[in-house]
C-alpha cells in the first residue's frame, strides 16, 4: 500500500461519475456528513493500519510515508482525512508513547479491526490551556478512578469505540496535575455518561464534533496511561509527531486549490484573452506555487527530524505548525483574489475551492493554535541563543534528503523538555560560510544568517516575563521571526542536498517570499524576481497540464 495506490483507488477527482470524486465530496459536504463511499474505500485500503506501528501488525514505519499517504487523502477531502482516521492517530500516538504492552496491543487490535478512537482533550472554557482543564479523575479506595466533567469539540466522539482522556488528577498547581486514560466506551455505565449535541461548524462540516459529560463515572483499574501526573508530558511528546505531520498534510489541499485556480485561469476568457494572460494573475499563481514548495520542504525536514533529530523536534514541530499554517491560509486568500466570485460558489467546476478553503481554516488552528505554538517556542529561545545558534553543529545531510532511508522511529527519544540543539540553524551557519555571495542563493544565505545574529542578541536578553504567556508583542515577534529563519534554513539545505531534483527558480522565489515576512530591503532585484516568477508560473502550468503534483515530488496523478 502506498500513496500511489491510494491515488489510483480514489480515481479521477474530476469525473462526475466517480463516487469519491469532487462532485460526491461536495454533495456530502452539503449534507454535512462523511462521504460513505470514501469511508468504505479507506476501510478496504486498510487506512487504520497506517496508524499502527509495524511491531503491532500495522504499516507505520516512517512518519514521512504516513504524511504522504495522508496528504493524498486530504488533497481530495480534508473532512474524510480527519474524520475517517487521522483523529484516531492523534489519540493513538499517546498510547504508542506511554501505554503498557496490553494497552498498545488492545489499541492496535481496535484500529486494525476498523474502529475509531477519540482524543478527548478539549474543553471549551480552556481551549489549548490544558493545565487548567477541569474534567477530573479522582482515585477510589478500591482502585481505579471516578471521572466527572465535560469534554467538548471532540472528533468522532459518538463513533469512537475507545477514548484517550486527559483529566485532572491533582491540585498542586504544577505540570503534574493531569493524567491520561485509555478507556473503552462499552465499559462506561450509561447512566454516568451523557452525550452532548453535535457542534456544527462552517468548515469540516462532515466531521462528527461531539461533546460528553461524565458524572462520577468509574474508570476501571488499568486504564491509566503511564504513571499518574504524566498526562502533560505524554501529550508534549505525542504532539511532536502530530504537529510535524499536519504541515506536511496541508500541502495536499493547497495543491488542489492551486490546481483549481490554474484550471480557472487557463480556461476562463476575459479582455480578449485568458485570465492567465493577466500579469497579476501569473504573479499570484507563481508566488503561491513557491509557497507550496516552501511548505513542502520545511515540513519534509520536520517529519524526517522525528527520526534523525528527535532531540530538537520540541522546537521544530510548533515552529512548522505555526508558520506553515499561516502560509497556507495566506495562499488560499491570494488564490481567492484570482477566482473572484467563483471562490465562493458551491456548484460548478471550481466549487471544490470553497470547500477546501472552509476545511483548511479550522484544520490550521485545531489541535493547537498558532498563538499557542509561539508560547511553546518562547521559553526555548534564550537557551538556543546561548548554546546552539552560534557554535552548534549542523544537522546531518540525510535530514534534508527528502524520501531517503530513515532509521526506525523511537518515541522514547523525543524530548518533552527544552532542546539543547538546533541542527537546522547550524546548517544555515554552515551554508552561509561556504556559499559565494554573488548569486541569489548566497545572498539569501547571508541575509538569513544576519537575521540569525540579530535574533541571537535579542533572544539572549529576553526577560523572564517575555518567555511566558504574558510576553510582550515584541517577544512574540521574535518567535515569529525565528520560524521564518528556520524555514529558510531548511529550504536552502533541501535544495543543496537535492541538486537538480528541485527547481532553482522556485528556491529564489520562495526565499524572497520568506524575506518579505521579515521586512527590510529585498534580496532579489526586480528583474531577478520577475524572471523567477515567470519560471515558477511556467512550471506550475507544465505540471498541471501533465497531471503531476505541484509539490516537490511532481508525482503523476490520476485524471484527464
Amino acid at each position: 500500500m502506498s500513496a500511489e495506490r491510494l491515488d489510483t483507488l480514489l480515481g479521477d477527482p474530476g469525473d462526475p461519475d466517480n463516487p469519491v470524486g469532487h462532485a460526491a465530496v461536495l454533495a456530502a459536504d452539503e449534507r454535512q456528513s462523511m462521504l460513505p463511499e470514501g469511508e468504505r474505500l479507506l476501510d478496504a485500503y486498510g487506512m487504520n493500519a497506517e496508524y499502527v506501528p509495524a511491531a503491532y501488525g500495522g504499516r507505520l514505519t516512517r512518519v514521512d510515508r504516513l504524511a504522504e499517504i495522508l496528504r493524498t487523502l486530504w488533497r481530495r477531502d480534508p473532512s474524510l482525512g480527519l474524520g475517517h482516521g487521522f483523529s484516531s492517530f492523534i489519540a493513538a500516538v499517546n498510547v504508542w508513547s506511554a501505554g503498557d504492552e496490553q494497552q498498545r496491543r488492545a489499541t492496535a487490535r481496535l484500529l486494525l479491526d476498523g474502529h475509531k478512537i477519540a482524543a478527548a482533550f478539549h474543553e471549551l472554557d480552556h481551549g489549548n490551556d490544558f493545565r487548567h482543564a477541569e474534567c477530573a479523575a479522582r482515585p477510589t479506595p478500591g482502585g481505579g478512578h471516578l471521572l466527572s466533567g465535560r469534554k467538548e469539540i471532540v472528533t468522532n466522539l459518538a463513533r469512537a469505540r475507545a477514548l484517550v482522556l486527559f483529566a485532572r488528577t491533582g491540585d498542586r498547581g504544577g505540570s503534574r496535575d493531569h493524567s491520561q486514560f485509555l478507556v473503552s466506551r462499552d465499559t462506561l455505565p450509561a447512566d454516568r455518561v451523557h452525550d452532548l449535541p453535535r457542534y456544527p461548524s462552517s468548515g469540516m462540516r462532515g466531521v462528527q464534533l461531539g461533546g460528553i459529560r461524565f458524572t462520577d463515572c468509574p474508570l476501571p483499574e488499568g486504564t491509566l496511561l503511564g504513571t499518574p501526573g504524566k498526562g502533560m508530558e505524554i501529550a508534549l511528546r505525542a504532539y511532536q509527531i502530530t504537529r510535524s505531520v499536519f504541515p506536511a498534510i496541508s500541502v495536499g489541499p493547497l495543491d488542489t486549490a492551486l490546481r483549481t485556480t490554474l484550471a480557472f485561469a487557463l480556461d476562463r476568457r476575459l479582455y480578449g484573452g485568458t485570465v492567465a494572460d493577466i500579469p497579476y494573475v501569473r504573479t499570484v499563481i507563481a508566488r503561491v506555487h513557491a509557497d507550496l514548495l516552501a511548505v513542502d520542504a520545511f515540513s519534509g525536514v520536520g517529519v524526517r527530524a522525528l527520526h534523525l533529530a528527535p532531540g530538537a523536534t520540541a522546537v521544530y514541530a510548533p515552529a512548522a505548525k505555526y508558520l506553515t499554517s499561516r502560509m497556507v491560509l495566506d495562499a488560499f486568500e491570494d488564490l481567492r483574489s484570482v477566482l473572484g466570485a467563483h471562490a465562493y460558489l458551491r456548484e460548478g467546476p471550481y466549487a471544490i475551492f470553497q470547500k477546501l478553503a472552509r476545511d483548511i481554516e479550522p484544520a490550521a488552528f485545531a489541535h493547537v493554535s498558532r498563538a499557542a505554538c509561539l508560547v511553546m517556542l518562547l521559553p526555548q529561545l534564550p537557551r538556543l541563543a546561548r548554546t546552539a545558534w552560534e557554535t552548534g553543529p549542523a544537522a546531518p545531510p540525510s535530514l534534508y534528503d527528502l524520501g531517503a532511508d530513515l532509521p526506525p522511529l523511537r518515541l522514547d527519544s523525543l524530548v518533552a523538555g527544552m532542546p539543547r540543539v538546533d541542527g537546522v540553524i547550524g546548517t544555515l551557519t554552515e551554508i552561509a560560510a561556504c556559499e559565494p555571495y554573488s548569486g541569489p542563493e548566497g545572498r539569501f544565505a547571508a541575509r538569513f544568517a544576519g537575521e540569525l545574529r540579530t535574533l541571537r542578541k535579542e533572544c539572549d536578553v529576553l526577560s523572564p516575563t517575555d518567555i511566558t504567556i504574558d510576553a510582550s508583542p515584541e517577544a512574540f515577534a521574535l518567535a515569529d521571526r525565528y520560524t521564518v529563519v528556520l524555514a529558510a534554513a531548511a529550504m536552502l539545505a533541501v535544495w543543496r542536498q537535492g541538486g537538480e531534483r528541485h527547481p532553482r527558480a522556485a528556491l529564489s522565489l520562495a526565499l524572497d517570499r520568506l524575506t518579505g515576512r521579515l521586512g527590510g530591503a529585498p534580496v532579489l532585484t526586480p528583474a531577478e524576481r520577475a524572471d523567477a516568477e515567470q519560471h515558477v508560473f511556467d512550471l506550475a502550468v507544465e505540471r498541471f497540464e501533465d497531471r503531476r503534483l505541484l509539490d516537490l515530488t511532481a508525482r503523476r496523478i490520476p485524471g484527464r
